[in-house]
């Protein structure tokens, strides 16, 4: 159902069930109102409110946490999206701060409803102390993932119910000359469950001279307790080291994948990983009658896949048609921080067309807004304190990861 669309006779009708089932708790409030009504107003409110207002009774406790009204909810929440920032501070603080805006503060004032929460390593499962959660996985139906890149440890952390959980590890190869790793986290329609996926590329000496690249793909679905490990992608190639984490759309799971055994060469296809059917397709940029290989980074706008190439970025209209790629526009020269070189990346796109960028150089983070119409650029006045704090674009849910 899209945002602020009715309620149909359907959902209408088990509502109704659903209270009928809670009618002896309590008596429902607000008895002048019908069912349906109060339901539309409790589920387009804000999550942070919608968990004080489970304490007013035990009525609204039960609707508020049931499962038909949280994903309801969620459809309704697309319009509330935030701008969270992660930074992990080492000794002695040793903590991690999620730094959170309202998406269109950004420009405006970064003060404005400002939401930090703070969390330390001793109080995941299990003891990790040197743990490190500096790669954003993504994010997915308000539940953002992270992941120490070197020891596995993935994280699914929902910051509008400030709830978290952390998978199991997985089994890495034990090797000794190159070994890095690439993740996805998405949601699986078909079953009603989330994924993670991650891909283990890494060499194995095969004498003292040469050595083979080997591949290992492994997924977990959330609620489980192993790591599965599946057939790995015919295509050949690495994910590119400058993009730990794929993209969700449509149901799948893309990354840029370079020939080069050690992921350092230019990325030359996106990896297609679906989720429902756990099956692989090379996408290849159609541009101009031409496969366009110079892809630099990757990205979703409007719910499509998005790259860049220079400083064009294009988008694939239509998932799975390579015919469908257009040119959205050619973001203007800008020198960022006094860096000559940086990489672009699409992270939002607004209603009017304006797009929030992220530019990246070897030691820098900065946002801008660029308006097409007018072809400029507006930086902001977000200022990080490093280069590896990672911004991010997160709806609100009460879905608990």
């Amino acid at each position: 159902m899209a945002p602020g669309s009715k309620i149909d006779d359907s959902e209408i009708t088990a509502t109704n069930n659903l209270f009928s089932d809670v009618v002896t708790l309590t008596s429902p409030p607000l008895p002048t109102l019908p069912v349906d009504v109060i339901l539309e107003i409790l589920c387009r409110l804000p999550a942070k409110l919608l968990l004080q207002l489970r304490s007013v009774c035990k009525w609204w406790n039960f609707l508020i946490s049931d499962s038909k009204f949280i994903k309801k909810h969620l459809r309704m929440s697309t319009t509330r999206r935030r701008l969270h920032f992660l930074r992990y501070l080492s000794r002695p603080q040793n903590k991690y701060i999620l730094t959170s805006y309202p998406l269109d503060s950004v420009f405006t004032n970064l003060n404005t409803d400002l939401t930090e929460f703070e969390y330390s390593p001793n109080n995941f499962k299990g003891d990790y102390p040197r743990t490190t959660f500096e790669h954003f996985i993504g994010s997915c139906n308000g539940i953002l993932c992270f992941a120490d890149h070197y020891k596995g440890l993935v994280i699914l952390w929902n910051p509008s119910i400030r709830k978290f959980k952390d998978l199991p590890l997985f089994t890495k190869p034990d090797v000794c000359i190159d070994f890095h790793m690439t993740f996805g986290f998405g949601y699986d329609s078909s079953t009603d469950q989330y994924k993670v996926v991650v891909v283990l590329d890494y060499l194995v000496p095969v004498s003292t001279t040469s050595w083979v690249l080997e591949t290992e793909v492994k997924v977990h679905i959330l609620g489980t307790n192993i790591w599965r490990s599946i057939p790995t992608y015919p295509f050949g190639g690495v994910p590119v080291p400058s993009a730990l984490s794929g993209k969700y759309v449509s149901g799948t799971m893309n990354w840029l994948v370079s020939k080069d055994p050690l992921g350092w060469g230019k990325p030359c296809y996106i990896l297609s990983f679906d989720l429902v059917n756990e099956s692989y397709q090379m996408i290849l940029p159609h541009i101009d009658g031409e496969d366009m290989c110079d892809l630099w980074s990757i990205g979703v706008l409007r719910d499509c896949l998005c790259v860049t190439s220079g400083n064009d970025v294009w988008i694939m209209e239509e998932y799975g048609n390579k015919e469908s790629w257009t040119k959205l526009f050619t973001v203007p020269y800008m020198r960022v921080r006094d860096n000559s070189h940086v990489l672009i990346t699409p992270i939002y796109m607004f209603d009017d067309d304006q797009v929030i960028l992220k530019f990246n150089s070897d030691n820098d983070l900065d946002l801008a807004l660029y308006d097409s119409k007018s072809d400029t650029l507006k930086l902001t006045d977000f200022h990080p304190i490093d280069y590896q704090t990672i911004p991010e674009v997160c709806i609100e849910s009460l879905i608990s990861p």
